[in-house]
């Protein structure tokens, strides 16, 4: 199997012929690159949904004043969203969705306070939060593998 990669914006160009593990092209490559395969793999799910959260905070032009954005402030994952799940037959078989977070890093990325502090809290909570450093971390996190 012959994977073929052409991201303009990364400059990467290339053919890689698949090994062992598929996701050891992600070993070279930026936190970005690796979020945008995670995305768009997991867009393939019918029972998940992520959404892109950029946190961080800019000054207001007009006022100059420090404006915040993105869901849960510093610490926050890049990577929320929810999984469908079935409730078990003992709750009437109903369908929920489960809030997820995950916190996308290369293989040498360092996980900050902050964001290990935000998975913990979202997993004390009923939620799904992991540090995710390929696709199939991003699958095995959610229960998907394969």
């Amino acid at each position: 199997m012959l994977l073929h990669l052409s991201v303009a914006s990364t400059g990467v160009r290339g053919r890689l012929l698949a090994q062992r593990d598929p996701f050891s092209h992600f070993k070279s490559m930026s936190e970005a690159f690796v979020q945008q395969h995670i995305r768009l793999a997991l867009g393939k799910l019918r029972h998940v949904r992520m959404f892109r959260n950029n946190v961080g905070k800019l000054p207001d032009p007009r006022t100059g004043r420090w404006v915040e954005f993105g869901v849960g402030g510093t610490g926050a994952a890049d990577l929320l969203g929810w999984r469908t799940v079935t409730v078990t037959p003992e709750m009437v078989g109903q369908r929920l969705a489960q809030f997820v977070s995950l916190e996308v890093k290369t293989t040498t990325g360092r996980v900050r306070p902050e964001q290990e502090n935000w998975r913990r809290v979202v997993e004390e909570a009923g939620g799904v939060a992991a540090v995710v450093r390929s696709v199939e971390d991003a699958q095995r996190a959610l229960g998907c593998e394969g």
